[in-house]
């Protein structure tokens, strides 16, 4: 091989880098990476749940005779050896069969349909919340760094990540319930609303949609103000987060010679942090929002019942309680799907934005 051949080879891999071509071998990569991931957190739950017996004497156990409850632990067999039991649910699963729920006696995947818009749908509100609070004042906190509004900024963070959420949704329907009168503290829409989404054909269950679809003003305005204080009260632990993150990745590029290059060519100090600082500083963004959707799910359980949102947290509490862990098995399988898809999104737009991830 010649020099000229040897120090062509470099180029050519750094041109490939360049052109993307690692792109599709890392989004398949990562792909595929959901499957383990899922089957790891399906398995863990179904050993947890197993730990403390069979499902059937955990949910009715103290409420039928002895014999009556043999009689169902064979018929749903439960009394067969662990490993196959396993292997079954596994296959279950595959097919989108879950199981039904003990305590009701609903199919899970009925209960994952219609409950599970509604988790999504505040989701979706509580990212905007993080996004609107958390990015403008963590920009705001970099600017102003080591100074009085940097001070108090970094202190509501820390206030609004560390506080628990079953307090801070307490103490805003508190506030805003009941001292204020302003918004209302239960459910998703009033029950006039909720009447008219039901009623209609094909709702889809996200409740702003539908209210939207009805064309009526009012009953979007109804679903909206219904949602602030579930959303709020999630999104400004998440924004304690985005706040953080932005101001240190902000610190870091205002300090760079690119910055101190154009602060010289008399490029104005909003443009500066708005347009150069600005970009850089959400990459970390990005990469941290699929562990953030991890913690929004988790906080959703007792967000949803604080305000008795019925989505799946709120059901998920409510077959805790019942110690129906049939149902609590296809809820968690679920959430976990999402998690594992979400950090497989955010991934592929952490690469879009930085090709140097994959790498």
């Amino acid at each position: 091989m010649t020099v000229d051949t040897m120090s062509a080879a470099p180029k050519t891999v750094a041109a490939k880098r360049r052109s993307g071509g690692g792109f599709g071998r890392y989004v398949l990569w990562r792909a595929l990476l959901i499957i383990p991931t899922v089957f790891i957190l399906v398995t863990m739950v179904f050993i947890l749940m197993r730990t403390i017996g069979d499902p059937i004497t955990a949910s009715i156990g103290g409420k039928l005779p002895p014999d009556e409850i043999a009689k169902r632990i064979a018929e749903a067999g439960y009394d067969r050896p662990i490993l196959l039991q396993y292997f079954e649910y596994i296959g279950q699963i595959f097919t989108g069969n879950f199981g039904t729920t003990i305590s009701d006696h609903r199919p899970v995947t009925e209960v994952l349909l219609t409950f599970g818009s509604a988790t999504l749908e505040l989701a979706f509100y509580t990212l905007i919340v993080a996004f609107v609070v958390g990015i403008p004042l963590g920009m705001l906190a970099a600017y102003y760094r080591d100074r009085g509004p940097d001070a108090v900024l970094r202190i509501f963070a820390i206030f609004t990540y560390a506080t628990p959420v079953f307090f801070s949704g307490l103490l805003m329907k508190l506030i805003f319930g009941v001292w204020l009168g302003w918004l209302p503290t239960t459910g998703r829409a009033s029950i006039a609303t909720e009447l008219k989404i039901q009623l209609m054909p094909n709702p889809s269950g996200f409740y702003l949609v539908d209210a939207i679809r009805l064309g009526s003003l009012e009953a979007v305005g109804d679903v909206l103000m219904h949602a602030i204080l579930p959303a709020l009260t999630l999104g400004l632990m998440t924004a304690g987060v985005f706040l953080r993150l932005v101001r240190t990745n902000m610190i870091g590029t205002l300090g760079q010679e690119y910055v101190d290059s154009g602060r010289s060519r008399g490029v104005s100090e909003y443009r500066l942090v708005t347009k150069h600082a600005y970009r850089p500083a959400l990459i970390p963004i990005i990469t941290v929002i699929g562990m953030q959707i991890a913690l929004l799910l988790a906080g959703a359980v007792l967000t949803e019942t604080t305000f008795e949102w019925k989505g799946l947290g709120f059901q998920l509490a409510h077959y805790l309680s019942a110690r129906d862990f049939i149902a609590v098995q296809g809820i968690v399988a679920l959430l976990a799907v999402i998690v594992a898809l979400s950090n497989f999104v955010v991934d592929i737009l952490a690469a879009l934005i930085d090709p140097r991830v994959r790498y």
